[in-house]
């Protein structure tokens, strides 16, 4: 029997995996009456879904177009959904439920978290640990970011919590359309000069920044980076030493990706943030961490891991399989 629910919405959303990461989290867990699934959902049908929602219901995981959407039905609980606005997460809290004809059972309380910025940070912390890296924390180091839409915000809060960063580079076709940006590094990364942008067009501009990279984040969906790989593959004498993100996993490895390895440089999937930032959704919609995210996150998360038959392992395994 299913007493405990949760979802993912969004739309389109047919493709999503986080049904696959949660599942197999609930699995590890042994919590037999959880479950989750997928439902497409726009902006203007958000209203009446929540409203049709009982006390079974956990937890919402947000995609595109709700992470603001989401916004007035909830608290911002964590720094990055205050910060940035954007939630990726949505948990119920049934204990304080109020009284409205318009929310037939009741209208809970309702915590909105963005575990997007952590997602990042963990995937970095994991490629890290597999490459026998550590951070140093002089802020002397640099990073690009490829795009300049949503996920950049995110990206570029991930890398303002890497003590290692002191400069931030966007290229984006468009350079200062998201507005957002510049003041979220001059908040947060505490250097004279903290950001700069260039226009994507810039081939040179952009190779000889990811030269200078110790983090290169592609935020550019499906194959909108391929010409960024075809220039890599062009230019012969280029040598990289960062490591890239990808935000695509599909294909698996990005013609981005296999180009950057080829110059010397270390690159991750997006899959690995789709697992962090879905992990930490199970371990605050089930109640394991009743707070925002600590910040060791990172050793708490091994810990749980071995608490919790696993954890971590048995997500990127049902990832692998899906993938």
């Amino acid at each position: 029997m299913i007493n405990h629910r949760c979802a993912v919405l969004g739309k389109p959303i047919a493709h999503s995996l986080s049904p696959v990461l949660h599942n197999a989290a609930y699995k590890a867990l042994r919590l037999s009456d959880w479950f989750y699934d997928k439902h497409e959902i726009g902006e203007g049908d958000l209203d009446a879904f929540l409203k049709s929602l009982d006390s079974s219901w956990a937890g919402l995981s947000l995609t595109m177009p709700l992470k603001k959407t989401i916004q007035p039905y909830g608290t911002p609980t964590n720094l990055w959904a205050r910060e940035l606005k954007v939630a990726n997460t949505a948990v119920f809290d049934w204990s304080h439920v109020a009284d409205d004809p318009a929310w037939p059972h009741g209208k809970p309380s309702i915590k909105l978290y963005n575990t997007d910025v952590i997602g990042i940070q963990l995937a970095f912390d994991h490629a890290h640990r597999e490459l026998g890296l550590y951070h140093q924390p002089d802020r002397t180091g640099n990073a690009l970011i490829i795009g300049n839409g949503n996920t950049a915000t995110s990206a570029l809060a991930a890398l303002s919590m890497m003590p290692e960063i002191g400069h931030v580079t966007i290229a984006a076709r468009h350079p200062g359309k998201n507005t957002a940006l510049q003041p979220l590094a001059e908040r947060y990364i505490a250097t004279a000069a903290p950001y700069s942008e260039i226009n994507l067009a810039d081939k040179e501009a952009l190779l000889a920044v990811a030269q200078e990279s110790t983090y290169v984040i592609n935020t550019i969906p499906g194959h909108a980076a391929d010409g960024i790989a075809s220039e890599l593959n062009e230019v012969q004498t280029i040598a990289l030493h960062g490591l890239l993100l990808d935000v695509v996993y599909d294909p698996r490895p990005t013609q981005l990706m296999t180009a950057w390895r080829l110059r010397g440089g270390n690159a991750i999937g997006g899959e690995e943030m789709l697992l962090y930032q879905a992990l930490v959704q199970v371990l605050l919609m089930t109640g394991i961490w009743d707070n925002d995210p600590p910040s060791d996150a990172d050793k708490r998360l091994q810990d749980t891991t071995t608490e919790d038959d696993q954890l971590e392992i048995a997500m990127r395994n049902a990832l692998e399989e899906a993938l």
